[in-house]
């Protein structure tokens, strides 16, 4: 089970709405959501939690790129709404790496690799360029201007979403979308 919301901050303050990622298949769609919530081009967070497993944070401020910190990057690949978060640039990879077919060889191994070396890795994938790192990746620094530092961020387990409205001064606004 997740939940998601949007913190959009105004003039007046937090203003959260309760968002549906059913539709959202890529950042740059999570992204133009976060923008359709703020009209005046302020900054909008999209928090997103996945029950104790994982959390997610994009700062969306007008139209700069997205910011992206996700608590557990293996944990988040697992989910659907992970994989919209953890993109090749955040996890440090080139988009062009998995369609090099010269590499390959014709027993299915890359040059260099030998079937030993893919057995000793237990699973298989954690040598794999697809293997996603246990653990944070992304901006911790993403909310230290709103108040909330990188150490802050990185502590945080369960409840996240709380924590971090709570830091914001936005708990009871986020509260009416829970």
């Amino acid at each position: 089970m997740y939940f998601a919301a949007l913190l959009a901050r105004t003039e007046d303050g937090w203003e959260a709405s309760d968002t549906e990622l059913d539709d959202v298949e890529t950042l740059s769609d999570l992204a133009d959501l976060a923008r359709e919530a703020s009209p005046d081009e302020d900054t909008v967070l999209v928090l997103i939690e996945q029950e104790d497993a994982w959390f997610g944070v994009v700062r969306v401020d007008g139209e700069e790129d997205p910011r992206i910190y996700v608590s557990d990057a293996a944990a988040a690949a697992r989910s659907s709404y992970g994989e919209i978060l953890l993109t090749d640039e955040l996890l440090g990879r080139d988009p062009d790496d998995g369609d090099d077919l010269d590499a390959l060889d014709l027993d299915g191994t890359e040059d260099g690799e030998s079937d030993d070396e893919e057995a000793d890795d237990g699973d298989g994938a954690a040598g794999s360029a697809d293997a996603v790192p246990h653990g944070p990746v992304g901006d911790a620094a993403v909310l230290d201007d709103l108040g909330v530092s990188e150490k802050e961020l990185r502590s945080m387990t369960t409840d996240a979403v709380t924590e971090i409205a709570e830091s914001l001064g936005a708990s009871e606004t986020l509260e009416t979308v829970r």
